[in-house]
């Protein structure tokens, strides 16, 4: 069941690829659906996708596929086979489960969750929120999966990060020595250090020497990102 504004989005897409080929811009998008900002596109996208009615292809601009129409849009004949355009497989439109989350260009820009405030005791799954979302450069991300994080605090201010910046993460499990990453102490708290391994040893490094090196065994600690950008507002 889609609402309306999911409604309008989708024929307009299927609409637009219909005569041209090319899926519309968000800015076109935006004012078809009267939306006040492109973050309600984002989001009318992402669950027209996890609802398996368009997809996003990669490395493209405009990037969007229709891969399925609502019963109310087929033609009599194709409803009770629930056909979908163009071939292509998807999930149904019952399906609510969201698909992993894999950013891909759209208009040369790629469209990121923003998670929210990195903080100790809290973990970075429980930061996830899929109703806000940051534009940033394609070319920034590529193919990686990332995500974003607002920054807390000045124990990172040394690196050039400080309270308030606004960091790009690849998701990882590894990182070389040196590298600022996402850590998650004890599955409790998560933080964003210089990680550096010695021996049977990890060491999370804060970049302000108001701040001291925290030494955990390597059970302790996981790595769930890697820093590859920030952004910041004046």
């Amino acid at each position: 069941m889609l609402t309306r504004k999911q409604h309008d989005l989708l024929m307009f897409i299927h609409e637009r690829l219909s005569k041209s080929s090319v899926s519309p811009s968000f800015e076109e998008m935006k004012a078809a659906l009267d939306l006040k900002s492109k973050s309600g596109v984002h989001r009318l996208i992402t669950a027209l996708e996890e609802r398996g009615f368009v997809k996003r292809l990669p490395h493209r601009a405009r990037a969007l596929a229709v891969v399925k129409l609502p019963d109310a849009a087929l033609p009599q004949g194709l409803r009770a086979r629930g056909a979908r355009t163009g071939g292509e497989a998807g999930a149904s439109a019952g399906d609510q489960t969201p698909t992993p989350f894999t950013p891909r260009p759209a208009n040369d820009i790629v469209s990121l969750p923003l998670y929210g405030r990195i903080a100790a005791g809290t973990p970075i799954e429980a930061l996830a929120d899929r109703s806000t979302f940051i534009d940033v450069p394609a070319n920034i991300v590529g193919s990686k999966q990332c995500y974003a994080l607002e920054i807390a605090g000045d124990s990172m201010i040394d690196a050039g990060i400080w309270d308030k910046d606004t960091v790009i993460i690849e998701r990882a499990e590894t990182a070389d020595n040196g590298q600022i990453v996402v850590a998650l102490v004890d599955d409790q708290e998560a933080t964003l250090k210089r990680i550096r391994r010695k021996g049977n040893s990890i060491a999370l490094e804060a970049a302000n020497p108001a701040y001291e090196t925290r030494i955990f065994g390597p059970d302790r600690v996981k790595v769930q990102g890697k820093l590859i950008g920030l952004f910041r507002k004046y």
